[in-house]
């Protein structure tokens, strides 16, 4: 397989993640987690294997222990992908100013 088309094939699979990804919510804010702004980034391996780098609006964040797990799960349910990895950060801590013109307007912020 070439490179040209594995580039082809992890780029469509992460604008994959990013649909599954927009239908996950906070269950605090009507806005879904990545136009929330909590997705830091997404990684593909060549292997399939997907890391999603996540935060969460606060550290006591109630779903703190629930959020990442939907968010394996769903993204999971993608077959291409073989494993998922989800890792929660606070660096940078989540602001509002990560959060997309849509949910900002959303949410009544602009």
């Amino acid at each position: 397989m070439s490179e040209e088309i594995t580039a082809i094939d992890t780029a469509e699979l992460g604008e994959k993640i990013v649909r599954v990804l927009k239908t996950i919510y906070d269950p605090e804010i009507p806005v879904d987690i990545y136009e929330l702004g909590l997705i830091y980034d997404v990684f593909i391996n060549e292997d399939y294997d997907a890391k999603i780098l996540m935060t969460l609006t606060s550290p006591n964040c109630p779903v703190a222990e629930t959020l990442p797990v939907e968010v394996e799960e769903k993204v999971k349910s993608l077959d291409a992908l073989k494993d998922v990895e989800v890792e929660i950060t606070f660096d940078p801590p989540w602001t509002q100013e990560l959060m997309s013109e849509e949910a900002k307007l959303e949410l009544g912020l602009l």
